[in-house]
């Protein structure tokens, strides 16, 4: 069974800079898509980067040219370096495994706060 566990959020400034880090256990991690997603209050759950299991890495817009995603197959993790952070990042930030059509189940998240 997938275990996903995310750590590496927190307050930061408008401008400032967080690398979220989210570790895989239970899955043979090259093969699998990994996302992050965030969901801020009141609206639904976002795609906002992803990764193939080849490297090929894909953004929504909003965070095109200011996050880029990582991953590390000997270490099972993907990461997410966010620079630039806006306010209207803030949110809980969650990654997620994807094979063969299917979508593992969430973990924890960790909170990301852009404030000043």
């Amino acid at each position: 069974q997938v275990q996903l566990v995310e750590s590496g959020g927190g307050l930061v400034q408008p401008g400032g800079s967080l690398r979220l880090s989210c570790v895989a256990s239970g899955i043979i991690f090259s093969r699998y898509y990994m996302g992050w997603y965030r969901q801020a209050p009141g609206k639904q759950r976002e795609l906002v980067a992803a990764i193939s299991s080849g490297g090929i890495t894909n953004y929504v817009d909003s965070v095109r040219g200011r996050f880029t995603i990582s991953r590390d197959n000997d270490k099972n993790t993907v990461d997410l370096q966010m620079n630039s952070l806006k306010p209207e990042d803030t949110a809980v930030y969650y990654c997620n495994a994807r094979y063969l059509g299917t979508n593992s189940d969430w973990g924890q998240g960790t909170q990301v706060t852009v404030s000043s």
